[in-house]
């Protein structure tokens, strides 16, 4: 077989490369047409599918076409403007090009040595984005896929830093570790925890008030029973914009309390980081100088496609220390003089990632990023002040950056459980409509809708449209 029947060649691919950017630049341009939740049954798109792989080659032609009449028909579609649910993860259209280069790379950044640019350009856009953040020069930031797995090398660094042995062997060699974390954090600190080894009672969930922030007292009660009882107080972890509410842990009193004590603090703020580029937005972001590690998604709130998150450590010797393996394959005489990411994880291949944040800082500007997200603010805090302006509806949470808790609270109705069940019917019947896509949690034991502004493409009307169909179906209810 000629090496020109190997792969899809040069003209046929410039040709259907050509049908593809265009599917995509239109399915962006159109994409308000669409419904944002399909209407679908479980299994529907499976069983429309071929059980079976094809055993001869087929027409791209072929493959288009069941994207269209198959796939397209089972998406929720992340990049309509009515997405307002979860945090939204819109990307732009460098990103998106950026990640078509990452594909045709096809590098794995291992080691240095492997792409040496790939490495190279994360050291580089990492420090840009660190200055962007204004985090101190004393944070050095590593991309990985997900805050979850950021947040995870985050506790095991904090693991290592505690020094038992753990690395030469393991958990059973050592008193029981503890992690602390307010209420409302996220559940991937739990599943980093049972990761590692700490187990669920390894971790403590410190009481909140009534603005859902960790109360600094009880952390530090918890602390002192803990050490009474032979317990090794190992992490406290803090919330810049926590999941339910996007409610700011007191970092700076956390962190004091945290260095009193030689506790490694790890801040998540995979959400909200990216606003610490916004002045007026760095009183939320106290004392965070102080952490020994901050997670923040660009995939969340900068338009960087799925999936992008960046762990910034100030001791990246003690991440190293605990995930360094060197295998004689991988030993090149290049080592003292490079960096190699594998040692700063669990997973030995990487992909480019680096060049979707290159690409977006570079096409938009830092101006350009932060005017987007002030405007995001902005749609938030009206769509809030259309919540507080309303008789029938009621918030039940501050909106510090760009999410909106509120629930439909009819005059005629006080009973906590009938208010819940009709939450519950209204939040159904939004996103049945398919032309709007929201979320919920449960505050206080209040079925709580949420509203989140954050997409590339979402603009003042689409809030303004989705309040009017949100109060239609509340007073059809």
């Amino acid at each position: 077989m000629s090496n020109k029947n190997l792969d899809m060649n040069k003209d046929e691919f410039i040709s259907v490369g050509k049908n593809l950017i265009e599917w995509a630049a239109n399915y962006l341009e159109n994409i308000e047409s669409l419904d944002v939740l399909p209407k679908i049954k479980p299994g529907e798109i499976k069983n429309n599918l071929p059980q079976s792989p094809p055993f001869n080659s087929e027409k791209f032609d072929e493959i288009i076409s069941d994207l269209d009449e198959k796939i397209l028909p089972g998406i929720t579609h992340w990049q309509h403007p009515n997405f307002m649910a979860y945090f939204a993860s819109t990307a732009s259209g460098p990103g998106i090009l950026a990640d078509l280069i990452s594909s045709t790379f096809n590098s794995n950044g291992m080691i240095w040595k492997t792409s040496p640019a790939l490495t190279e350009l994360e050291q580089t856009v990492l420090i840009w984005f660190r200055k962007m953040l204004n985090f101190p020069e004393s944070f050095k930031g590593i991309v990985y896929d997900t805050a979850s797995v950021s947040s995870l090398h985050a506790i095991a660094a904090a693991r290592e830093y505690v020094s038992l042995g753990i690395r030469e062997n393991g958990m059973s060699s050592t008193n029981k570790l503890r992690l602390y974390c307010s209420e409302h954090a996220h559940s991937s600190i739990e599943k980093a925890c049972l990761t590692l080894g700490l187990g669920l009672n390894g971790v403590k969930k410190i009481p909140i008030n009534d603005k859902f922030e960790m109360i600094t007292d009880e952390l530090e009660k918890a602390i002192d029973e803990d050490k009474a009882n032979g317990i090794i107080p190992m992490c406290v972890v803090a919330t810049i914009g926590t999941t339910s509410t996007t409610s700011v842990d007191p970092v700076d009193e956390i962190s004091k309390i945290c260095q009193k004590q030689n506790i490694w603090l790890h801040v998540d703020a995979a959400y909200a980081g990216v606003t610490s580029m916004l002045p007026e937005m760095k009183k939320y972001f106290t004392g965070i100088e102080n952490a020994d590690s901050i997670v923040t998604n660009p995939h969340k709130w900068l338009f960087v496609p799925i999936d992008f998150s960046v762990l910034f450590i100030r001791k990246p010797e003690t991440l190293k220390k605990a995930f360094s393996l060197v295998p004689e394959y991988l030993k090149t005489n290049e080592d003292s003089e490079v960096e190699n990411f594998m040692d700063y994880g669990i997973q030995l291949g990487r992909r480019f990632r680096a060049l979707k944040l290159w690409f977006v800082i570079r096409y938009f500007g830092v101006e350009g990023l932060q005017k987007r997200i002030r405007e995001h603010i902005r749609i938030a805090q009206l769509f809030s002040n259309w919540v507080d302006e309303s008789e029938e509806f009621e918030r039940l949470a501050p909106v510090p950056f760009s999410t909106v808790c509120f629930r439909y609270k009819p005059k005629s109705i006080n009973d906590e459980n009938k208010l819940n069940e009709l939450n519950e019917k209204l939040i159904n019947k939004i996103n049945e409509t398919g032309r709007l896509f929201l979320s919920h949690t449960k505050l206080n034991g209040k079925f709580t809708i949420r509203l989140v502004i954050s997409g590339i493409r979402q603009e003042e009307r689409h809030a303004k449209e989705a309040w009017e169909l949100i109060k239609n179906l509340a007073s059809n209810l």
